[in-house]
């Protein structure tokens, strides 16, 4: 049976952080985000989102996500979501593969075992704008945990895809965000309007800490790969 995080893990909308300096441009498309970083697309219709990643091993106390979604944006009134968490504390690290859809809390799948190194694919189906479906595929033991959402209360707007490394909430608070390393998303496609597509036109969000706070975590993207880096 799925287990419910809600005293511990929440995923939320892109908190972002916005002055003149910090907005797109048609030379940089990057912004800047207090808890996401990665690539988003923005436009209407897209009703999928799927990439693969290894899951990294954090250096210093703390806790992240990757994970795969639809909305959460220019959407910030539900999202789709999938994706592995990590938690890294004094003698140990835990992992977790965990869906959500916003603005309801987070629960783990069971069933699927989630180690430092593997090879994880995670995807997100809309089948409508209350119904959808979250997987997390682990590539390396061959274990895979899905979930089916119906009649969700709170519609996606379906504006938004994304490729997303998170510093996620614990109660009301963002986590000490852990020094993950790097976290590459390869096959980084959406679904929009039937047809496939891959990270072009994406604005990049890099994480900081407040408007002139330091840069916790930047990220590339280029056709089907996005890759993240702490700090």
């Amino acid at each position: 049976m799925a287990k419910s995080r809600a005293a511990r893990r929440h995923s939320m909308p892109n908190r972002k952080i916005e002055s003149p300096a910090d907005q797109p441009t048609n030379d940089t498309m990057v912004s800047y985000s207090e808890n996401w970083s990665g690539a988003v697309l923005v436009g209407t219709g897209y009703t999928a989102v799927t990439g693969k990643f290894t899951v990294p091993t954090p250096s210093t106390t703390g806790s992240g996500a990757a994970w795969v979604g639809i909305d959460g944006d220019t959407c910030s009134t539900s999202i789709l979501q999938t994706g592995v968490s990590w938690t890294k504390g004094a003698l140990t690290t835990s992992y977790e593969a965990w869906y959500e859809w916003y603005p309801h809390v987070s629960i783990d799948f069971t069933g699927i075992t989630i180690s430092a190194g593997d090879s994880i694919q995670a995807t997100v189906s809309a089948t409508s704008e209350k119904a959808g479906t979250a997987t997390v595929e682990n590539l390396t033991t061959g274990e895979t945990a899905t979930h089916t959402f119906t009649a969700e209360t709170d519609e996606l707007c379906e504006y938004n895809a994304e490729w997303i490394v998170e510093d996620f909430e614990e109660g009301d608070s963002l986590v000490t965000f852990a020094n993950y390393g790097s976290v590459e998303f390869t096959d980084a496609e959406a679904t929009q309007s039937g047809s496939t597509v891959d990270t072009s036109g994406a604005t990049i969000i890099d994480m900081r800490t407040g408007l002139l706070g330091s840069v916790e975590s930047s990220c590339t993207a280029t056709g089907t790969t996005v890759s993240c880096t702490y700090g």
